[in-house]
């Protein structure tokens, strides 16, 4: 992040006076690159004109009347508070721009040959999870390219493993119930059964067509076997818009971890990204927007999440419409002004990859 001697316009626009929005500048920047709170001595040093720390004590006690930071220990230093990032990432920030080699970089990764499109999309992930030092994720489309094959597999006594695999190459695996003793015959007559009814359509199509043959005794299916294709072709928790949720690095939510009420958190968080609901909640966040958005702390409506944030931007596909999200969740401390630029690329890499 570039430092400058004069507050932002932006800032000032908020009612912040120009000293002050020099010294949250410091203390939220001094909080990314240490976590630790920051004294009037440490401050004086770090900002870009003279100040006392007296002086410095005075503008820190008014930051802290505005909710702005706090003091985590009687005598500590000063920590911003989710309202003071919020400032700082509205009016304060100054973000910087990728570099060429990074930008190529992350186009390379993503677009290596041969991968599916949820492997691209699991390296896009990857990558924003490395760059960040966090977790990134990603909300993959939903496919709409037919189905090339279908196959259900026994994996064990009342499990079968339906394999669905699209024109696009994508294979979505899905394990399925089914009754105790079923018979090998029956699966392959399912999957014979499906696969007569290609015919380049969808997934949804597919199903579609199948429940009215089934719904109109025009199906030379048994019981059984009409039960494992409608259970392998059944559209997920209602109907849910969007793919599947790509997560990789969550790991690295637990490196700040210093307390059980935190790792409570942390836990729920990952519950919560596991809930269908919050997919349609992802996406219809990154609809609301055409660019990045950051969510911080318990102000994100979406996991209400103290001392977490989370960075989204959607893609579009080439008729411009929003058909995923990519972004990072970490710590409140994440380093906004590299990471919101790459979030932001790697989204645009992502759309033009898709086509």
């Amino acid at each position: 992040m570039t430092k400058a001697a004069d507050a932002s316009p932006r800032a000032e626009e908020q009612g912040l006076p120009g000293r002050s929005a020099l010294i949250l500048r410091e203390i939220v920047e001094a909080y990314v690159q240490t976590g630790e709170p920051v004294g009037s001595r440490t401050l004086s040093r770090r900002l870009p004109v003279a100040l006392s720390p007296a002086t410095i004590r005075n503008v820190m006690a008014d930051l802290e009347e505005c909710g702005l930071i706090f003091a985590p220990h009687t005598s500590a230093g000063r920590l911003p508070t989710d309202r003071g990032l919020r400032l700082f990432v509205d009016g304060l920030l100054e973000r910087g721009a990728l570099s060429a080699e990074e930008e190529e970089a992350i186009a390379a990764r993503c677009t290596a040959e041969g991968r599916s499109i949820e492997e691209m999309l699991a390296e896009a992930s990857g990558v924003l999870a490395g760059l960040s030092q966090a977790a990134g994720l990603v909300l993959a489309p939903k496919s709409e390219s037919p189905l090339r094959h279908v196959e259900f597999v026994a994996l064990g006594p009342g499990r079968v493993l339906a394999v669905l695999v699209s024109e696009d190459g994508t294979v979505e695996n899905r394990v399925i119930e089914a009754p105790q003793g079923l018979p090998p015959s029956t699966l392959v007559q399912a999957s014979n059964y499906v696969n007569a009814r290609l015919g380049g359509r969808t997934l949804d199509e597919v199903r579609r067509a199948i429940e009215e043959e089934i719904a109109a005794h025009r199906t030379e299916l048994d019981a059984l076997s009409s039960k494992v294709v409608e259970a392998g072709l059944a559209t997920r928790s209602g109907g849910v818009s969007g793919g599947a949720l790509i997560i990789r690095g969550q790991a690295r939510l637990l490196a700040d971890v210093t307390a059980l009420a935190q790792l409570d958190a942390i836990r729920t968080l990952f519950e919560r990204l596991e809930a269908k609901e919050t997919l349609l909640q992802l996406l219809e966040l990154a609809q609301q927007s055409d660019g990045v958005q950051i969510f911080i702390g318990a102000e994100n409506r979406l996991f209400e999440t103290a001392g977490v944030t989370m960075i989204v931007s959607p893609y579009r596909n080439t008729r411009e419409k929003v058909v995923g999200a990519i972004g990072v969740i970490g710590p409140t401390r994440i380093n906004y002004g590299r990471i919101i630029p790459a979030v932001d690329y790697t989204a645009k890499v992502i759309g033009r990859l898709l086509g």
